[in-house]
């Protein structure tokens, strides 16, 4: 159900994917903030995805246990598994001066590619209102 739970998360995720096109507009975004805002746009779609179907939603931030938790509803959410690892090496990554990777803009444009198709497949599985 399209509760304000869901629409908070999807809302939410909305605004990270927002925040990715200010950053890549015109080739000029920061690459590691792009691909921590991917990361977190593709937890955000796949825990909306969860709450839509009154789950639990666990504190993780590990796109491989979303996906599998979401394949318990759907199976076809396997095809995720590929953008989920993808995303999955930009969280700590991108945030930890100890673990600090300097990604590129290619990474950023392939993290930005890959929460557009977790955004997609989540909102195609899900009735939003039009």
């Amino acid at each position: 159900m399209l509760t304000d739970y869901v629409k908070n998360w999807l809302a939410r995720a909305d605004e990270d994917i927002k925040t990715i096109q200010l950053l890549l507009k015109e080739d000029r975004g920061h690459p590691n903030p792009v691909c921590f805002h991917a990361q977190q746009a593709g937890e955000k779609y796949l825990k909306g995805f969860l709450a839509y179907h009154d789950l639990h939603v666990r504190k993780i931030h590990d796109l491989e246990i979303l996906v599998k938790d979401s394949q318990g509803v759907d199976e076809s959410f396997a095809e995720l598994m590929p953008q989920a690892r993808l995303l999955n090496q930009f969280y700590t990554e991108s945030r930890y001066p100890d673990d600090y990777v300097e990604f590129s803009l290619q990474d950023a444009k392939d993290g930005y590619e890959a929460a557009k198709k977790i955004k997609d497949f989540v909102l195609s599985k899900i009735e939003t209102p039009h």
